[in-house]
């Protein structure tokens, strides 16, 4: 959950780091740190954001030297203080000078810290990041790759790790295991980083470190060897995405500028994949296994936070287009309860960032019980994509903003696709397939008109922003939308949202209700339609203030409404490609006013990789 950034080469890394740092705030912003080896070993810490650390680096005149390594922090292990911030170093008595920035979970660290405090070891902070480099300063005998890998067949738990030595100034270490870590590889120089952000404004070149890799790094070459010392090959491909991409451009907020990115990311979703003349889906990632998914007799869909809810609206498509028995679930509890795998189970992890640790392990459990294995991830190369016996990428394009936006949507139009190419290998006729894909074509210019109704609802949110209760309301497909808006208004704003079946609130909710009290209600036309105007006039006959996302045209639920935020009409199903829209902008706007830190939700990071 934390950001690493590691350089050595021939330029100047302070600057690189802190660049690096920068790009990469969005995986923690508690504290942060950078350390360069420059005859000697200099480090800086402190508390806050990236910005805090680079005035500190200014005020001690700049830090000189072409080897070092950064962090910023999202705690786990250890209160937010400068002591807990990395780099880390092992004990001073021994000399080795030795430094270590980490992503991660020591989950042995209790037992190891014990096991080096009777070796003598005085440690100065609360983190399991401090036990690990101690641990590697005792089997330190002159070699650092070799004591890394030594100190890591020790751990147990998750890490994404960079160290360096001050008796070995022209080397850099690094290693991985459930954490994602990648290697630039430049000309005489290397970038280390927790993501491709860190790494695209300086090459093109990386490879991503495998489990349970180390490698090593001088000016001149790396190797990669396990941490038992067995050489591995690393495949160094080309990066996915270009710098313009992750840079702000015109507008303010990152989560703003994927919301109106949205329409484009779904064309380039789309773009060879849906062919209306031949009534056809192209998925090339999965279609060794087309066979085995036309005769599949149950999916489980597994995802966190918004890929949940992906996997929700999902899990509507898959049984009423490929008519085959789905179930979603909490990766996070899957694991953990015993599940039931039958003969014929297909699990799909949906992840954007591909590394979420909850999601992997239940993947991992799935194969382990026999499921076929599917990934709808955003992240090429990443640790579920890597996992799964096939999948499908979503194609959107980086997402900085930790509040997941396009993402979603892409998540949503990868579950549509995925399930009108198994239900035309099931039941579906030419005739609804050319049709379904006709709309589905037509989904991101229909964005584009909710995208115009920005300021409309800047307005309409401006008359509700003090009150600190939400309802998001929705049936059927749309109950995932409501789940959504919730997530996506407390998470950025701070406000007390839920998200709930409209029918559920009756069954005790409802007490909550007074006047004034904003319930967000996504009330389109559909099958269930009418059913949601009864909920509304049960919200007005007890004051609540009636917010509704409704269909062009629709002027009766203006006269139950306080304020209508409308969509285009699309078919139901497809729905919630449109539905959210709206309540993204509401929890973007109603962040703004408040005067939140839209990006970089407190608490919150982008990729949870630990459990």
């Amino acid at each position: 959950m934390c950001g690493i950034v590691a350089y050595i080469g021939r330029r100047q890394a302070t600057p690189i780091l802190l660049e690096g740092l920068k790009r990469l705030e969005y995986r923690g912003y508690d504290s942060a740190g950078i350390a360069i080896l420059n005859e000697g070993l200099h480090v800086l810490r402190t508390i806050g954001r990236v910005q805090v650390l680079e005035e500190l680096v200014e005020k001690a005149g700049g830090l000189a030297g072409t080897i070092g390594m950064a962090h910023t922090r999202w705690a786990t292990h250890g209160t937010v203080t400068d002591r807990n911030a990395h780099p880390h170093m092992d004990d001073a008595r021994l000399g080795h000078g030795i430094v270590i920035i980490h992503n991660g979970i020591i989950e042995n660290y209790s037992a190891l810290k014990q096991y080096l405090i009777e070796k003598g070891h005085a440690f100065c902070s609360e983190t399991d990041t401090e036990v690990l480099a101690h641990l590697i300063g005792e089997l330190y005998h002159g070699d650092l790759e070799t004591a890394v890998q030594s100190a890591l067949r020790e751990v147990t738990g998750a890490y994404a790790i960079a160290v360096m030595c001050k008796e070995e100034p022209d080397t850099l270490v690094v290693a991985r295991k459930g954490s994602p870590l990648m290697v630039g590889v430049g000309n005489g120089e290397y970038v280390v980083a927790s993501d491709a952000s860190a790494i695209v404004s300086h090459t093109t070149q990386a490879f991503t470190l495998a489990d349970y890799t180390v490698a090593k790094l001088t000016r001149n070459s790396f190797r990669t060897t396990t941490i038992d010392n067995i050489p591995t090959t690393a495949e160094i491909r080309e990066l996915e995405f270009d710098l313009a991409q992750i840079e702000l451009g015109d507008f303010d907020h990152f989560m703003l500028k994927e919301i109106f990115e949205q329409p484009r990311a779904l064309r380039t979703c789309l773009q060879g994949r849906v062919d209306v003349r031949s009534s056809n889906i192209v998925l090339g990632g999965i279609g060794d296994h087309a066979r085995t998914l036309a005769n599949v007799k149950r999916i489980v869909m597994i995802g966190q936070g918004t890929a949940l809810h992906a996997c929700m609206v999902g899990s509507y498509l898959m049984e009423e287009l490929a008519k085959v028995v789905t179930d979603y679930d909490f990766a996070s509890e899957f694991r953990y309860r015993n599940p039931i795998v039958d003969f014929g189970t297909a699990v799909i992890a949906v992840s954007q960032s591909g590394e979420t640790a909850d999601t992997l392990a239940a993947l991992q459990e799935a194969k382990q019980r026999g499921a076929l294995s599917l990934g709808v991830v955003n992240v090429v190369g990443s640790s579920i994509s890597r996992e799964t016996d096939a999948g499908v990428y979503l194609r959107v394009g980086p997402e900085i903003g930790v509040a997941s936006t396009k993402a979603f949507l892409g998540q949503v139009m990868v579950m549509a696709m995925l399930s009108v190419y198994i239900g035309r290998r099931r039941y579906l006729s030419t005739d609804f397939v050319s049709g379904f894909l006709r709309e589905l074509e037509a989904i991101p210019t229909k964005i584009e008109r909710v995208l115009e109704s920005s300021a409309l609802i800047k307005t309409a949110t401006a008359r509700y922003i003090d009150r600190e209760n939400w309802l998001f309301l929705g049936r059927g497909v749309n109950y995932p939308v409501a789940l959504e808006g919730a997530l996506k208004l407390k998470e950025i704003s701070y406000i007390h949202a839920e998200g709930m079946p409209a029918a559920e609130m009756k069954h005790g909710p409802i007490a909550l209700i007074d006047k004034g009290m904003p319930v967000v209600f996504v009330a389109t036309k559909n099958s269930q339609y009418e059913k949601v105007l009864s909920n509304i006039e049960e919200v007005r006959a007890r004051g609540g203030a009636v917010i509704a996302v409704a269909t062009e045209g629709d002027d009766h639920v203006r006269t139950l409404a306080d304020d209508v935020f409308y969509v285009p009409d699309v078919p139901e199903l497809l729905q919630p490609l449109v539905t959210v829209v709206p309540l993204q902008l509401l929890a973007y706007h109603a962040a703004v006013m408040r005067g939140k830190d839209v990006d970089k939700p407190r608490n919150l990071a982008k990729s949870v990789t630990v459990e």
